[in-house]
């Protein structure tokens, strides 16, 4: 059976790391975060913000906030057997995250955290604008724009351009968008 030129362009998708790049997508989405995607997210963040990391990864990110005086009082990571989607409740005043971006994770993990408390992602800034994201964009509190990151640790330019959303659930209000 011979394969449709669409379905064949959604597999090349799924796996290559972006859509303006050639390289293959990394397993289970694993990219430590970089230390530049995280400064635009300071000012937005309470003086001593305790935070939980669910997508911890090698704790890069953790490390980096820290840097900002923020507390990580809880962390854990699919590989460490910690699975995100099966947190129920948090002491933290939010979660904060670079997660997987694939569509079949971040879609229950978006409904899953920001139904418990406010959930800061790190995510490619185009999701803003596709319909499967409608329902989520509506409990998203703000939006920071982080601009092209490099994924490869210096090695290579970034591709994609990233920001980091704030969602709550209790959220009635218009997004706040801050530019960069």
């Amino acid at each position: 059976m011979k394969r449709s030129l669409a379905s064949s362009k959604i597999l090349i998708q799924i796996n290559k790391m972006g859509k303006r790049t050639s390289y293959k997508k990394i397993e289970r989405d694993f990219y430590p975060t970089p230390y530049e995607a995280v400064v635009p997210l300071f000012p937005h963040l309470p003086n001593n913000v305790q935070y939980e990391e669910p997508c911890c990864g090698n704790d890069d990110l953790i490390e980096h906030l820290k840097t900002h005086d923020c507390v990580c009082v809880k962390k854990g990571d699919i590989s460490q057997g910690k699975d995100a989607l099966l947190i129920t409740k948090t002491n933290a005043e939010f979660f904060i995250t670079n997660p997987p971006w694939s569509w079949q994770i971040l879609n229950p993990l978006i409904s899953q955290l920001s139904n418990i408390t406010g959930t800061w992602l790190l995510l490619n800034s185009d999701l803003m604008h596709n319909k499967r994201m409608s329902e989520h964009m509506k409990k998203c509190v703000k939006i920071v724009s982080v601009g092209r990151i490099s994924w490869m640790q210096n090695k290579q330019s970034g591709f994609e351009n990233c920001a980091w959303f704030l969602f709550d659930q209790r959220n009635k209000k218009k997004t706040i968008f801050v530019g960069r």
